[in-house]
């Protein structure tokens, strides 16, 4: 009996041991029992004492995983291991962006003033998110990866209603609203044939560094952050001190700041807060796709953007859409050299470069000096600036000569193809009526929006805004501005004088331009000269054009 006692003691002191581990742990840390090994259903883990050798063996049901435990008494355990359930994917991004909100929405009289508004108007949103639809995915990634607040997904609502060729009056551009001077101080080159404000990816990267600045300098407070932002951080600062002097608080709800910045935080709280509580709100927020559907190509050179689209099998349009930055018929010749494409082309678009000769990738006429011309009339003639003609040719200054060659890159299709460029966005906006009566005012050296405005009766703003301006924009001696009024004088109405002219077109011309420039409709050429609509013009080809020539 004292032999037995004496082997069996042992077995049942560790019987007990072993109880009271699995009671305290579920599973022991020393029994190399994994639950990354279990099934992730609730699997019955059975552990069983063989009489032979001592041993427990652990088993989970239909899976054969074994672990052997030493020394062990007769025990049979049946664990339950909870399973971790596999994270659902997010499929749309406004959904990903909501989920990840940190902005506490107070409620105050201004923010939800705004948010009535944008109630009210469930059409805005759908319009706002078909603007960003190509490019939502891609501002979260960047947003994500420099550690942003997820509420600044918004802020192009904000903004520009996700428009990157959005201007204001205060000559801020693009779908972030860059004025020039703070665009190029975080590095949105800006030039004749390219404006990086309207660049969508070149603009997300300054805002980015914009904001982390700001968020900085106000001490982490990021209603500050976006007031400065919109107002600049100058007046921030001065409302924040005036109010210290004078004892008050200083958030941003305490602030005297301009009207427009006093909405404008309040509407991207408003719009968090609608897309926080969607559902309690009954508000059809669109959706969005949470995956990647354009890619960033590096074209190595100046491209022309109908050649670059043909070969990635898109319209001019389309390719333009997605590259908003570039202000003509083709990139910037000192870049950047980066197109935009939808992802699904961008293999193939890069396979057709890569057999395309960069010499190729414009087109080229070869230009006999005439007498009179200079280097400027040239490049305005053909649609381009005197610093490319005088890189392409060597040139060291703008010195021509009679009867010499200059080698000239032109756009490959007619100016109306590249419906996206900075002319014909400006020949719509002038197109648009406004008023009773179209008048043309050549701008003379010396004139002023506000002189302008007083002459013709005018409000400043509105004579910027027909044109495609900002009050602030410097006016250009030639060129045309276009001023709509209700009433004109009767020299104007009464003493039209109708005359018939032969037009010859010009490289660069298209329908649009010479319907603006001679003030008639485009389906007036179109019925004067037997134009067919898919018929391009042809530089050389002679138009008849029935003129006011009291208008022009």
């Amino acid at each position: 009996m004292k032999y037995i006692t004496a082997v069996l003691l042992p077995l049942l002191l560790s019987g007990c041991v072993l109880t009271e581990q699995f009671a305290k742990n579920e599973v022991t840390n020393a029994q190399a029992v994994s639950t990354e090994e279990l099934k992730p259903d609730h699997d019955e883990l059975t552990c069983e004492v063989a009489a032979s050798t001592a041993q427990t063996s652990c088993a989970v049901a239909n899976e054969g995983v074994v672990a052997v435990m030493h020394p062990a008494a007769p025990i049979e355990l049946n664990l339950i291991v909870e399973a971790v359930p596999a994270p659902i994917a997010i499929t749309d991004s406004w959904e990903r962006i909501r989920q990840n909100f940190t902005f506490d929405v107070p409620n105050r009289k201004r923010i939800n003033s705004q948010k009535n508004w944008f109630l009210r108007h469930p059409s805005y949103m759908k319009r706002v998110s078909k603007r960003a639809e190509p490019f939502l995915y891609y501002i979260v990634e960047e947003l994500e990866r420099a550690g942003m607040p997820a509420e600044i997904a918004l802020l192009p609502i904000v903004e520009s209603a996700f428009d990157p060729f959005a201007y204001s009056h205060g000559r801020a551009a693009g779908m972030w609203q860059f004025i020039p001077g703070t665009g190029k101080n975080y590095g949105m080159k800006q030039t004749w044939w390219y404006d990086g404000r309207r660049d969508v990816i070149a603009s997300t990267e300054g805002a980015i560094k914009y904001l982390q600045r700001l968020h900085k300098m106000f001490d982490g407070d990021w209603l500050h952050a976006l007031a400065a932002y919109n107002s600049g951080e100058g007046r921030v600062m001065r409302a924040i001190r005036s109010n210290k002097r004078k004892g008050k608080a200083t958030d941003f709800w305490s602030l005297d700041l301009p009207r427009e910045t006093e909405a404008y935080v309040p509407k991207l709280l408003a719009l968090a807060d609608i897309l926080a509580n969607k559902e309690d709100y009954s508000f059809d927020w669109p959706t969005i796709s949470n995956q990647q559907v354009i890619e960033i190509v590096d074209v190595g050179s100046q491209i022309d953007l109908a050649v670059a689209a043909k070969k990635a099998g898109l319209t001019t349009k389309e390719l333009h859409s997605l590259n908003p930055g570039y202000n003509r018929w083709a990139t910037d010749p000192d870049g950047p050299h980066r197109l935009v494409v939808p992802l699904q082309v961008a293999e193939e678009f890069k396979i057709a470069l890569a057999n395309t000769d960069a010499k190729d990738r414009l087109n080229w006429v070869r230009h006999k000096v005439k007498s009179g011309e200079s280097l400027g009339l040239i490049a305005n003639k053909y649609n381009t600036t005197t610093g490319v003609i005088q890189s392409i040719n060597g040139m060291k200054n703008n010195v021509i000569y009679t009867n010499d060659f200059l080698l000239v890159p032109i756009a490959l299709k007619s100016m109306e193809e590249y419906s996206l460029s900075s002319e014909q966005r400006l020949v719509r906006k002038q197109a648009e009526k406004k008023g009773a009566y179209q008048l043309t005012h050549k701008i003379k050296s010396g004139d002023t929006f506000w002189d302008l405005s007083r002459a013709y009766k005018v409000a400043v703003r509105d004579l910027a805004k027909w044109n495609g301006m900002a009050p602030r924009d410097p006016l250009r001696p030639g060129k045309d501005l276009v001023v709509w009024v209700n009433q004109v004088s009767k020299d104007q109405t009464d003493n039209s004088i109708m005359r018939k002219l032969t037009y010859t077109v010009r490289n660069g011309d298209s329908l649009s331009l010479i319907a603006g420039k001679f003030k008639v409709k485009i389906s007036d050429i179109k019925k004067w000269n037997d134009l067919n609509n898919k018929r391009y013009l042809q530089p050389g080809q002679k138009l008849k054009l029935y003129v006011d020539v009291t208008r022009t």
